[in-house]
């Protein structure tokens, strides 16, 4: 039976096997999930009641067109419906993205979500991956990123925040920046997919500027914040043009019946919601807490509702994954096939503490041999990249995952990597960071400078008490009144595995141990104790274009 369950991540074209597909091969009892980064709160068990009792009228019948459903959720978040497209999850408008609107080459770094990088290569785009450092806690330096992008000749750059799999967040004001640097762009895409986890600022989303920008799409989950993954929903917004262009492309009956009910549901169910955010980002900060006391065990501050962990010398993902799976009936997210990650890596959810407590005992004696056996062998130097789609597989062997060359002819001959700029000592300087567009390109706005603003200092770990049972319903923005991030405090960090990048400043990111402690600012980005939350509905409620997603 373990032989049977393990063997099916060697047998699927995903990263993971289903949970239908575990549970199958199971005795029909599935394992405590810290691989699928979805909301344990939502729906309540009373919506989920409800559902079950409208499941004979759901599927039976067809559901409303795409554009009503979409026009009830754009009632309830305040959006204009010119300006959105809902798809059959994320991953079918990331690929009408790359159909329609990435002619040749595309932007982003890695290590990420695969279907940015894999989704245009299987259409003969050249991807240019912009390696995220481990040494540098993953952080994103924007004014790197953009250097890359101007040497490589890109004309699609992609940025997910927060990033998954390690949940690294960029503020507001430096997206602004970079959007406003890259005008000249074919296209500039934000996915927020995991933004309503974060907690680092009062309003994160940059949903409003991008229906300004005629070349921006901001791409939003609902299947992850709802806890609802099985139902395939989410949404883009942008410019009018560019939102119809794609919703034109989409069919009629895109959205099935159940994503119809549950957004249908929702205008009742506001402050459930945020009391379920809430939740989730107490719990990130006990997990990391718990999980940052194993000896060897690194683990990176995050914004999403996921932590990315690097395992102690001599471990290897792959092994402690299965053991994992057949020993206690825990399934986590190796990412040795994630490129610019490796085997010793790992994604877990973030889950209630009663879970989270198994997930340490589980992750103890497996890596420390408490129980059973000795600390697990390290197979070798990591497992080879693997997308599940044979052709990309060759192409991202074939070069090393620096990049694919596309049908474009100016594709065959990469231009050099100028060298970088002096050091960035203020992350807002009155003059932008970022290069120039070529001459031929349209001159991109210099940027808004925000006030520098004095790090804080570390704060001690201490659970929320508003979080705690009995918690009232959390604010209509993640943190009302909290000043937002400094700029210190994401500062930019060295990529030195880019030839001719120089560090920007130095970097506050570093993955934390035991032997270092973990606070509290560190994993969550905070500069301000929590207020006291006042219940007030649904969090789109009087706040445009934020907060939902």
């Amino acid at each position: 039976m373990a032989e049977n369950v393990t063997s099916l991540f060697r047998s699927t074209a995903a990263h993971s096997p289903s949970m239908a597909a575990l549970t199958r091969e199971s005795d029909g009892a599935g394992p405590v999930d810290f691989c699928i980064p979805c909301n344990p709160y939502f729906p309540t068990p009373a919506m989920f009641d409800d559902l079950a009792g409208r499941l004979r009228e759901i599927i039976t019948y067809y559901p409303s067109s795409a554009d009503t459903i979409t026009a009830e959720l754009c009632n309830l978040l305040q959006l204009p419906p010119q300006c959105v497209a809902m798809g059959n999850g994320s991953t079918e408008l990331i690929t009408w993205i790359d159909h329609l609107l990435v002619r040749e080459s595309l932007a982003i770094p890695v290590p990420t979500f695969g279907r940015w990088t894999d989704q245009p290569m299987e259409t003969g785009k050249r991807v240019d991956m912009f390696p995220l450092q481990e040494s540098s806690g993953f952080a994103l330096d924007l004014a790197q990123y953009a250097e890359f992008i101007r040497a490589r000749g890109t004309r699609v750059a992609v940025i997910c925040n927060p990033n998954n799999p390690d949940g690294g967040f960029v503020p507001r004001q430096s997206l602004i920046q970079f959007m406003d640097a890259m005008a000249d762009l074919d296209l500039i895409v934000i996915d927020e997919s995991f933004l309503e986890f974060a907690d680092a600022e009062n309003e994160p989303s940059v949903v409003e500027d991008a229906v300004m920008r005629p070349n921006v799409i901001v791409l939003r989950s609902l299947g992850k914040n709802f806890g609802l993954h099985g139902i395939r929903f989410g949404y883009l917004v942008a410019n009018p043009a560019l939102a119809g262009k794609v919703r034109s492309m989409l069919p009629k009956w895109n959205l099935n019946s159940f994503a119809e009910t549950v957004v249908f549901m929702l205008k009742e169910h506001g402050a459930e919601y945020l009391e379920s955010l809430h939740m989730v980002r107490r719990d990130r900060l006990d997990m990391a807490r718990q999980l940052s006391a194993l000896p060897g065990l690194t683990v990176y501050p995050s914004q999403g509702n996921f932590l990315f962990v690097r395992l102690p010398v001599g471990a290897e993902g792959t092994v402690v994954r299965d053991r994992l799976l057949t020993e206690h009936r825990i399934l986590v997210r190796e990412c040795g096939n994630k490129i610019g990650s490796s085997s010793r890596f790992l994604r877990l959810v973030v889950r209630p503490q009663v879970d989270v407590r198994r997930l340490v005992s589980g992750l103890e004696q497996v890596l420390y041999g408490t129980r059973r056996g000795a600390a697990v062998p390290e197979l070798g130097t990591g497992t080879s990249y693997s997308s599940g789609t044979a052709a990309v597989d060759r192409l991202v062997g074939e070069t090393n995952g620096a990049g694919v060359p596309g049908l474009a002819a100016q594709a065959a001959a990469m231009p050099s990597l100028a060298p970088a700029p002096a050091p960035v000592q203020n992350p807002y300087p009155a003059q932008s960071p970022y290069p120039t567009p070529a001459p031929a390109a349209m001159p991109a706005p210099a940027p808004v400078p925000a006030p520098a603003m004095p790090a804080p200092a570390p704060m001690p770990y201490a659970a929320p008490a508003a979080a705690m049972p009995g918690m009232a319903p959390a604010p209509t923005a993640p943190m009302p009144g909290m000043a937002p991030a400094p700029a210190a405090g994401l500062a930019a960090v060295a990529q030195t595995g880019m030839p001719g990048l120089a560090s920007a400043a130095q970097n506050n990111r570093r993955g934390m141990g035991a032997a270092q402690g973990l606070t509290a600012a560190q994993v969550r980005g905070r500069t301000q104790p929590e207020p006291t939350p006042e219940p007030t509905g649904w969090p789109a409620a009087g706040a445009m274009y934020n907060q939902v997603g």
